[in-house]
């Protein structure tokens, strides 16, 4: 899943993404209102995290333009003010919960976790192809019910290969979701990990599941002979 993370004090913005990418989420960054708006509405998010003190343009603004674009997108703002009305003002304005600076790392992921619950389908909840299953909710991973531990950035290849499984995704499609870089040609780290994960989750069972597309890049998903089996 990938959260942006809208905040201007850079310490605080590189803690939040180093926690939230430890606990196997992907993110991106905006340090002002005006760049938080742009990515909020341009990018495909699961989930906003909005400081209501940005400069250029402040939170209350910028969740406002937001819920006329994109009205069920989870938002939880980052506030300093523990004054009532500023509480007020946001939900009024279609803020999904707050948390007050500052707080512990512990209980904003709780809230994470209860939003997203809150706005996932089940079946958008628990992916599976085939006899693998994914949990978003638990960020847990088994295949033939046997237990798969992955690392973050294992998990996190992993459920974006399930969400566009049968889609042929290419390498450099995995480095702009999954590591938020922009892509390049000379780095194998997709080749890599796409190791590290046929390792766990296709070594030892039938049928492997992780294809390579040449020249392309990879598709998650039987192939077409495995399905006429």
């Amino acid at each position: 899943m990938r959260i942006l993370v809208a905040e201007d004090d850079a310490a605080l913005a590189q803690f939040l993404r180093k926690g939230l990418e430890a606990e196997s989420y992907a993110v991106d960054c905006a340090a002002d209102g005006e760049e938080a708006g742009q990515l909020a509405e341009a990018c495909d998010f699961d989930l906003i995290l909005l400081d209501v003190n940005l400069p250029r343009r402040n939170g209350f603004d910028v969740l406002a333009r937001l819920r006329r674009h994109k009205p069920s997108l989870p938002v939880l703002l980052l506030t300093a003010h523990a004054k009532v009305e500023d509480r007020v003002r946001g939900l009024d304005l279609g803020a999904d919960d707050y948390i007050v600076k500052p707080f512990a790392f512990s209980e904003l992921c709780a809230r994470i976790r209860a939003l997203l619950r809150r706005g996932q389908r089940p079946s958008a909840a628990l992916l599976k192809v085939g006899s693998l299953e994914l949990n978003r909710m638990e960020h847990s991973v088994q295949r033939d019910s046997k237990p798969i531990e992955l690392s973050p950035k294992e998990y996190a290849l992993l459920e974006y290969l399930m969400v566009n499984q049968r889609r042929r995704v290419t390498r450099a499609m995995i480095i702009e979701h999954v590591w938020n870089l922009a892509f390049d040609s000379s780095t194998n780290v997709v080749d890599v990990y796409i190791n590290y994960l046929r390792a766990k989750v296709d070594e030892g069972f039938e049928p492997k599941l992780i294809r390579t597309i040449r020249g392309v890049g990879y598709q998650l998903g039987p192939s077409a002979e495995a399905e006429a089996e």
